[in-house]
């Protein structure tokens, strides 16, 4: 059992963290989530956009309920077959950064917190990419409070921005 776990800790585990920061595909619970062909960007907008309005509700991914940012986020994509993380800090580690030139709408927005930026606190989906003057959509916990579209380069998210990630693959 110690071998095992050994194996793990010093063989693959540096292994992975490797392969995530260098452009592997992504991967969240278990499944890859780059390259999925059912995925048009511009379907996905349009579904989410149907729910501007909805709620705000902490640990929800119901849109009957309301949803939080990564509630959002799993929910809409989970539609299109994309599996990924629930928690907006499991998107640290996930996937490449893209450069700003290279955003499209699809994408996913990775902030740090509105209180504390030593972690990572709200995620969004690119709804209109234009590089840092790029518009998401998002469920916000602050004024808004439900789904709404929000622009990257306002105050509040421009600080905060951390990374952009592709989840769909197709550049």
């Amino acid at each position: 059992m110690l071998t095992r776990f050994l194996v793990f800790t010093f063989i693959l585990l540096p292994v992975w963290s490797v392969r995530a920061q260098h452009g592997a595909p992504a991967k969240a619970s278990g499944k890859p989530v780059h390259g999925s062909p059912k995925v048009e960007r511009t379907e996905l907008i349009d579904f989410a956009k149907q729910y501007l309005g909805t709620p705000y509700r902490r640990s929800s991914v119901n849109p009957k309920n309301g949803f939080d940012c990564s509630g959002f986020v799993y929910f809409v994509f989970k539609k299109f077959d994309v599996s990924l993380p629930r928690s907006s800090r499991e998107y640290e580690s996930l996937g490449t950064a893209l450069r700003p030139e290279k955003f499209k709408a699809g994408d996913i927005l990775v902030f740090y917190g509105y209180r504390d930026s030593s972690f990572i606190g709200h995620i969004g989906i690119i709804c209109e990419a234009d590089g840092m003057r790029s518009r998401f959509i998002h469920a916000s916990s602050g004024k808004a409070y439900g789904v709404t579209i929000s622009n990257l380069d306002s105050k509040g998210y421009k600080r905060r921005f951390y990374k952009c990630i592709d989840v769909i693959g197709k550049r």
